[in-house]
């Protein structure tokens, strides 16, 4: 049975600028990873799959997350161990893709530290996937004033070739850049803001905005 496009939520860093891992940042009333595995839910990803590496067990913890296992579709959100995340966000790529259910013909990414992302932006995407994309297109981005940002979606006929170039701190980005006749950009702007909250600085910034105070 075809489930359709998998979320994959890239939660495995130690955070080292902001002082811990931010999948345990609170946002208002969720941690940041729990927001990315809502923002993908409600964008019409199923399963929704949280890649996890430092503290994964005080991050499973607090956000009531299951353990490591097959994910479920309609079965909330599941997650994956990464245990080579110190190496960089490719290795979490890599887990991510891995793990993507045999059923779901693509899968779209995210990262736990853009909360401001909307899930308007991924329905955009998978949309624009189920809509069928044009020949020789394998990975749906987002696009902000034309510039490329997250989520991305990536077909699974791409799910090898963007998994070998994902190494070291080089996500999907090595694959998409390396491939732009593949690549298939929506505009999202107005559907959300892709602030990266690398630093306590950026969350208050983001909690400001999320709160409509700037």
């Amino acid at each position: 049975m075809t489930m359709g496009a998998a979320g994959i939520v890239l939660a495995a860093g130690s955070g080292t600028r902001y002082g811990g891992p931010k999948a345990l940042v609170r946002f208002g009333p969720e941690l940041l990873v729990q927001r990315a595995c809502r923002l993908l839910a409600e964008g019409g990803c199923d399963p929704v799959l949280a890649v996890l590496g430092a503290a994964a067990d005080r991050v499973r913890t607090a956000a009531g997350l299951p353990a490591a296992g097959p994910a479920r579709p309609g079965g909330g959100p599941g997650t994956v161990d990464n245990p080579d995340w110190a190496t960089g966000i490719g290795s979490s790529v890599r887990a991510g893709l891995a793990a993507v259910p045999a059923g779901a013909a693509a899968a779209v990414l995210a990262l736990a530290d853009e909360p401001l992302v909307g899930p308007a932006a991924v329905r955009r995407l998978v949309a624009a996937w189920r809509a069928g994309l044009p020949a020789g297109v394998g990975a749906v981005v987002a696009t902000y004033g034309g510039a490329p940002r997250n989520p991305v979606l990536l077909t699974r006929p791409v799910f090898a070739g963007v998994a070998d170039a994902a190494t070291g701190d080089r996500g999907a980005r090595v694959w998409l850049r390396s491939h732009p006749a593949a690549v298939l950009g929506v505009p999202c702007d107005g559907t959300g803001d892709v602030l990266d909250v690398d630093t306590p600085t950026d969350l208050a910034v983001a909690l400001a905005r999320a709160a409509g105070e700037e």
